[in-house]
């Protein structure tokens, strides 16, 4: 019998990072704990390393191997290029957060470099099984990093519920995959969709399954109404971890996405779209009114982003590659502001004290008004107002899902996004018309300094030209889809 190897060529970044991962926990068991940088840096050249990998294997043909169980295209690539970028930069942000408490160990960078293997493998799955592997790769890392600091009440307490919720919603998404399986015959996603546009299965079933993964897939995207882990994750967890959490993975859940939904089973748009619209609306809705309560500024985000995932989901919903585009583009933008919103917690946490609360921000236009520039740059973006990448980012979901004739849904997001305004211009209100409550310095490391610069001034620039990556997200889901 001649059994033929797979061609590894698609997943050497993968490959490489694995690689990686172990030799970046020798090497910090081999430095010891004078010598921890090593693992930082060792993790920087494994990300550069798979950017690339990535980077030169780079084409607009799709490639499918390990038995069409891994696919290699335009999408893939990006998101992979945007997710190395976005680790790289949440590395930077939290160097100085992590060594001030006993964070800056091997653990840490392999844990991220672990998740951010899942990430890559749920962005090139074409199997169920490569999806699922992926996730949980992803959730399990996720898990470890939530609980680091074992002597903090709080960071346990999130990592409990994490775990508890996250198995739910697993156990969800494999229910509807195994009902898929039993009503198509197999779980290669082009396999089942070619199954289910024959015609020649059960379609309740189909629907029963399709209801499980959608809400499988919510939990990971934080859209309500399963949302209620974010809060609490997002609070209790160190800021370095939360940054890490509320920025990559929702890339990779992107991703998940268009592979299990539109590629998969993109035939059945019909009963899938009424289920998203719901999920949209319900996200804008919590996620906005409930984040005004809010006096924890960790806990704000954490419905901030309930409330942008809504956002995406839109651009889902009109189920054409104008909205994918879109939808895609939106991810981009969430992410590059949620690395500026939360680099600047950062910056303002010290040794013994947590940057958690609104109140921490006031009078920072005084204490140093250029990141209380940048500060103000990412509540606008946020809060979608022009000339931010945000507005844009909105503005072409809203086009797209115009264009799909939901019109109501699309006014009831412009509402929701009003109200919404509110908690973003109380940050700004807060950090140039109130006295400081605190005088001490904020001294970031260069690189922290001049990366939290390029990331504001991005949100600008982008928001003035956002053609060329409007365009990239565009190129990307046509080679595709």
């Amino acid at each position: 019998m001649n059994i033929q190897s797979p061609d590894l060529t698609s997943a050497y970044p993968e490959i490489f990072l694995l690689v990686m991962v172990c030799v970046v926990m020798l090497a910090d068991l081999i430095a010891g704990e004078k010598k921890r940088y090593v693992a930082y840096y060792l993790s920087h050249f494994a990300l550069l390393g798979c950017a690339f990998l990535t980077f030169t294997s780079f084409s607009s043909e799709t490639t499918y191997t390990f038995s069409g169980m891994f696919v290699d295209d335009a999408m893939s690539d990006i998101l992979k290029l945007m997710v190395y970028g976005t680790v790289a930069s949440v590395l930077v942000y939290s160097r100085d957060y992590i060594s001030l408490r006993n964070m800056y160990t091997g653990e840490f960078f392999s844990l991220v470099l672990f998740a951010t293997l899942g990430m890559m493998v749920m962005i090139s799955a074409s199997h169920f099984l490569t999806l699922y592997i992926g996730l949980e790769l992803l959730s399990l890392s996720l898990y470890a990093l939530v609980a680091l600091r074992r002597n903090t009440v709080t960071a346990t307490e999130a990592a409990m519920k994490f775990f508890v919720l996250g198995a739910l919603a697993s156990g969800f998404l494999l229910y509807g995959m195994s009902m898929v399986y039993g009503a198509t015959g197999s779980l290669h996603i082009a396999a089942v969709s070619d199954v289910i546009k024959s015609g020649v299965m059960s379609h309740e079933v189909l629907v029963i399954g399709l209801v499980f993964i959608v809400a499988g897939i919510s939990f990971k995207l934080s859209a309500a109404p399963f949302h209620m882990w974010a809060p609490d994750v997002y609070e209790g967890s160190p800021t370095a971890v939360t940054l890490f959490i509320g920025s990559a993975p929702k890339l990779a859940a992107f991703g998940f996405v268009m592979r299990l939904l539109v590629e998969g089973m993109g035939e059945m748009v019909d009963d899938w779209q009424g289920m998203l619209v719901i999920l949209a609306v319900m996200s804008m809705a919590i996620g906005n009114i409930a984040a005004i309560a809010q006096t924890n500024i960790k806990r704000m985000l954490a419905y901030s982003t309930i409330s942008h995932m809504g956002f995406l989901i839109l651009g889902l919903i009109s189920a054409d590659t104008n909205g994918y585009s879109s939808a895609m583009f939106y991810t981009f933008a969430y992410v590059l502001m949620t690395l500026g919103t939360f680099a600047i917690i950062l910056m303002l946490s010290r040794d013994g004290f947590e940057a958690d609360n609104i109140d921490d921000f006031k009078g920072l236009s005084k204490r140093n008004p250029w990141y209380a520039f940048i500060t103000m740059v990412m509540m606008l973006s946020m809060a979608g107002i022009p000339p931010m990448i945000g507005f844009y980012a909105k503005l072409s979901v809203l086009q797209a899902v115009l264009a799909a004739g939901f019109v109501w849904v699309a006014i009831v997001a412009v509402l929701l996004s009003v109200i919404g305004a509110f908690y973003y211009l109380r940050i700004i209100k807060l950090m140039y018309f109130d006295d400081p409550v605190s005088d001490a310095p904020i001294t970031p490391s260069i690189d922290v300094k001049v990366l939290v610069s390029v990331n504001g001034l991005a949100v600008i620039v982008l928001g003035l030209f956002p053609q060329s990556l409007m365009a990239l997200s565009l190129f990307a889901i046509e080679h595709s889809m």
